[in-house]
């Protein structure tokens, strides 16, 4: 650890190789409190390259609960967090709109860290019962389009840096991480980022790891479109900047997508949503989500045949179908 330290004090980079090297060490507890402390401030302050990443990400990898879903070619909608808004569950209840399109979604989540309710927060409010069962996740995929798995059920190496990670109480390398180690390495993913700085790194790791992806931004710093001002968009194929208008969409305000108070609160936005009676601010904020993961799927389809595609899958009730389907299996 040293040497590592050395080097990346004197600003060289890490080869992918030496990343997943030192990945492996660190979930394997050859490095103490300290030197880990250490090294994730050092990467804080200086960065990470495509290489160190996609090294980290293996390292993970290759420790996780496996979960072979690859036959269903599923999408997975996530934010990196940590945008500090308090939204409600934006990619969740995206999650439900695109699988009531007809597609896989296999959702990758947690509990809420810097909102009150994270995904795993809804989830549970709802009765769902996470597993990490291979044959119950197919059923759930067969049954209804849609597979939920709790991170901490299926990585098991992120519980070693857990304390130290509190302990700093800022974000690290491994907060970049979470939404590229889904354990099912998704086929398509839409990802959320909270920093514009943060979209090139994670658009050329997803280009250099073959998923169809798009990456999304909303310029006054949510970590998804919220519609509250332009948002950016970068894909395998293009990168723009749009106005909600350029859509069909109108701007919304910020205290619109407010999550509530409490986790209560937070899973009656969501049902209102799925069930097309909440706001209009609410309910065009998932649908422009749903719009672009399913571009992310099939890429040679225009933004207004996606946006309709959701439309129709939250006003003909087949959402709000999938999310009934959901629980009644996974409880």
């Amino acid at each position: 650890m040293k040497e590592i330290l050395k080097r990346l004090f004197n600003h060289e980079e890490l080869t992918r190789e030496e990343a997943c090297s030192l990945m492996k060490n660190i979930t394997g507890e050859k490095y103490n409190n300290t030197q880990i402390a250490s090294l994730l401030t050092v990467f804080q302050m200086r960065g990470i390259t495509v290489e160190e990443l996609i090294g980290f990400r293996e390292a993970l990898l290759s420790t996780r609960v496996n979960v072979d879903l690859n036959e269903y070619k599923p999408i997975d909608i996530v934010g990196t967090g940590g945008d500090g808004k308090n939204t409600f569950n934006i990619s969740t209840c995206a999650c439900f709109v695109v699988a009531g399109a007809g597609y896989k979604v296999a959702k990758h989540g947690n509990y809420g860290s810097t909102s009150v309710s994270g995904a795993s927060n809804v989830m549970e409010e709802h009765g769902v019962k996470f597993t990490n069962d291979n044959s119950r996740l197919r059923k759930s995929m067969e049954e209804c389009g849609m597979v939920y798995m709790h991170a901490p059920l299926f990585n098991p190496a992120m519980k070693t840096v857990a304390s130290v990670r509190k302990e700093l109480g800022v974000r690290s390398i491994f907060n970049l991480l979470g939404p590229l180690v889904n354990p099912c390495i998704p086929a398509y993913q839409l990802l959320g980022v909270a920093d514009l700085t943060l979209m090139r790194l994670y658009t050329n790791t997803l280009q250099r790891l073959g998923i169809g992806f798009a990456v999304v931004n909303n310029l006054d710093g949510y970590d998804e479109i919220s519609l509250t001002d332009e948002f950016k968009v970068m894909t395998n194929r293009y990168e723009t900047i749009c106005k909600p208008s350029d859509i069909g969409f109108t701007i919304a305000r910020r205290e619109e997508l407010y999550g509530g108070n409490t986790i209560c609160e937070a899973a009656e936005i969501f049902d209102n949503v799925l069930d097309n009676c909440a706001t209009k601010a609410q309910t065009e904020c998932v649908l422009i989500n749903a719009s672009f993961a399913i571009q992310a799927i099939e890429p040679q389809l225009p933004i207004e045949e996606c946006v309709a595609k959701a439309r129709e899958s939250l006003e003909s009730g087949r959402a709000m179908q999938t999310l009934k389907k959901f629980i009644e299996i996974n409880q």
